[in-house]
């Protein structure tokens, strides 16, 4: 009987070129797709991983934010001062309101009355303290243009068209004087009323009243209405207050509601920030297109 053999036979199987081709090309495409998925990560995240301090990344987002930040200043200061223009406008037509009867008013009737600017001599020929609304139908002083007459002094007077300072070097007798007008009214000022400190109806009365009643003193008579004389006049201070009173309620309020017209009024923007240019020049030109479409295909690889 024969021994059977057994052999152990270990069988392999030859390499093919083909395969090993395609394995090699198989791990290049992985490798290479590899390589492209880190770049177009690496693109993506320039601005989105953490960087260090001083990269142009962190400059940029400072400069962002920086420029948030100063937005919301100007912002913020545009309200206030929209708040602050808008009070004053409003404030300078009450304040213009306030000042015709009391200011604008008066100076342009002083102008009107046309006074001689040369104060000539008066004299106080009479004076006449009353009590009562039906007494006080009229006053030498008042004060307050606006209130009731419950007591007045009144005060009348003779005046000559002598000039004062001419009268002093040459004095003459006041029964040869041959008087321009004669037991006219006497007034203050033109209104013949004031406000305190600058009016005080006693000192008034005791300066011309009953003590100094036959006393030459300077007066302003007005050459429009030869009647109407009065105490105090400045042509330059009339003037003065005149102009302010026109002048700076009305440039307050034309400023103010300039720049808030020019802010917050679509028209009057369009109409200050309207451009110069051509028609053709409004069309983007080749290199702006393009810069367009540089920026457009940058955007669509990321």
């Amino acid at each position: 009987m024969k021994k059977s053999s057994t052999l152990t036979t270990t069988t392999s199987v030859p390499s093919s070129p083909t395969l090993s081709l395609s394995a090699q090309t198989l791990s290049a495409s992985k490798i290479s797709l590899t390589s492209s998925r880190s770049g177009s990560g690496k693109a993506r995240s320039t601005c989105q991983s953490p960087v260090r301090p001083g990269s142009g990344c962190v400059d940029a987002i400072r400069a962002k934010r920086e420029e948030i930040e100063m937005e919301s200043l100007l912002e913020k200061a545009k309200f206030y001062t929209s708040v602050c223009l808008g009070t004053t406008a409003i404030l300078s037509v009450f304040t213009f309101l306030f000042l015709i009867p009391f200011v604008v008013d008066p100076a342009i009737s002083t102008i009107i009355a046309d006074y001689d600017p040369v104060p000539v001599t008066c004299i106080v020929i009479d004076h006449i303290y009353a009590e009562g609304i039906k007494n006080c139908s009229w006053s030498s002083c008042r004060e307050g243009c606006t209130s009731s007459l419950t007591k007045c002094h009144q005060l009348f007077v003779n005046y000559t068209r002598i000039p004062f300072s001419e009268w002093e070097r040459h004095p003459q007798d006041l029964d040869t004087v041959n008087w321009d007008v004669s037991y006219t009214k006497f007034l203050i000022n033109s209104e013949g009323c004031g406000y305190p400190p600058t009016t005080n109806c006693s000192v008034f009365a005791r300066q011309y009243g009953f003590s100094h009643i036959g006393e030459p003193f300077p007066c302003y008579y007005s050459r429009a209405y030869p009647q109407v004389v009065i105490g105090r006049y400045s042509w330059e201070n009339n003037l003065y207050h005149l102009i302010l009173s026109l002048i700076i309620p009305n440039v307050l309020f034309a400023i103010s509601i300039g720049v808030l017209s020019y802010w917050y009024c679509p028209c009057c923007e369009k109409a200050c920030n309207k451009s110069s240019r051509v028609y053709a020049e409004k069309f983007p030109t080749k290199e702006d297109k393009l810069l367009c479409h540089s920026d457009e295909d940058d955007e669509m690889e990321y």
